[in-house]
């Protein structure tokens, strides 16, 4: 039911997404500069949109892989699992420099959905691995453009934890503006940052899944930030009451589908219970469940110690068990990011599934 490693001391993994054109080779190019970059791996694809500077990038950190059979997403997933495993031996083994995190860029047409099951899925790398984040970046200039065309970009966004915002200098205030409220409707949680030409410090942009690298403790608050889902849910209730047709995105609720919400549960939770309706859950809407984060209350448990779940459309990472409630709020939450499921919808399937009797 727990997990099995120590959760702090698995090397993190950042994963690098955006939609083609928006920055990401430049953000990319721009970290490797920065000193406390240079014991990171990176794994990038050789045929993005404009193609990493393999000569610039030698220079600035000898720990990079380049993967050059196809998207990294899909056709070359193998290859990620192959790469990463290589990595971590070749490591251990002093073949290559020592590294303390991987940054995985994906390519521009990704949906960054089947890395995450890969880092979720596989055996070695769940033992090894964890995922740090998601940083999406962001073209201001077309990005509603290519939020009205294109759903992948709308779930880079909406799965992203940090999200950068490119090429604001040469767009008009009103635009940066607009995209800047629109990304808050689809991830309330995740910070936006402004990015000149790639320049962002990396402190901004690590350290942003459930465990602090410096303590070595779980910050559950940051990594739910279920205070920014409750905000918006406030307006969506709001905005519900006087019906959708002001043209104008509602908070939270908008013409991309996709919203979040929190659920709740008061009493302490039967595990097989709240794992069956997950599954469920999974299994049934999985392809609209864009990201599920939650903190679980489990009668099996005597120690008062919350055990974490963290899933991605149909895919569960194992559970893991933390050392300590982030408040004296005891109670166990659900964060779901989703698209066309209603929070009454879920909240109902939720406490059917929990009220069953089992023989």
């Amino acid at each position: 039911m727990t997990s099995t490693t120590n959760e702090p001391d698995r090397l993190p993994v950042s994963i690098l997404t955006g939609f083609l054109g928006s920055g990401k080779t430049t953000l990319l190019s721009k970290l490797l500069h920065h000193p406390e970059m240079d014991r990171i791996a990176v794994i990038v694809n050789e045929f993005g949109e404009v193609g990493l500077d393999d000569a610039l990038v030698m220079e600035s950190n000898e720990d990079v892989v380049l993967l050059n059979s196809g998207c990294l997403c899909c056709t070359v997933r193998g290859d990620l699992v192959d790469t990463l495993k290589r990595l971590f031996k070749d490591r251990a083994k002093g073949i290559i420099p020592d590294f303390d995190r991987i940054v995985v860029e994906t390519t521009g047409l990704a949906d960054p959905a089947p890395i995450l099951h890969t880092m979720m899925a596989d055996p070695f790398l769940v033992t090894r691995f964890r995922l740090d984040g998601v940083i999406t970046v962001v073209d201001a200039h077309h990005a509603m453009e290519q939020f009205d065309r294109q759903f992948e970009s709308i779930k880079q966004a909406a799965v992203a934890d940090r999200i950068v915002l490119t090429k604001t200098d040469v767009t008009d205030a009103e635009t940066v503006a607009a995209v800047e409220k629109r990304l808050h409707e689809l991830n309330p949680a995740a910070p936006v940052v402004r990015a000149v030409l790639g320049d962002v410090s990396p402190s901004v942009l690590f350290d942003a899944g459930l465990y602090n690298p410096k303590t070595k403790s779980a910050d559950v608050g940051q990594w739910l930030r279920e205070e920014a889902y409750r905000a918006t849910e406030g307006h969506v209730h709001h905005h519900d009451h006087h019906g959708h047709d002001h043209g104008h995105h509602d908070v939270s609720r908008h013409d991309d589908h996709i919203h979040s919400f929190v659920l709740y549960f008061d009493e302490p939770l039967e595990w097989n219970r709240i794992a069956g309706a997950l599954d469920m859950m999974a299994q049934t809407h999985g392809a609209n469940i864009l990201r599920i984060k939650g903190l679980l209350n489990l009668k099996e448990l005597d120690d008062d110690q919350p055990v974490v779940v963290h899933a991605v459309q149909h895919m569960f990472h194992p559970p893991a068990k933390i050392e300590k409630w982030p408040s004296d709020d005891r109670r166990s939450r659900l964060v779901f990011i989703v698209r066309d499921l209603e929070k009454q919808t879920m909240q109902s399937v939720m406490n059917s599934y929990l009220a069953l009797e089992f023989a």
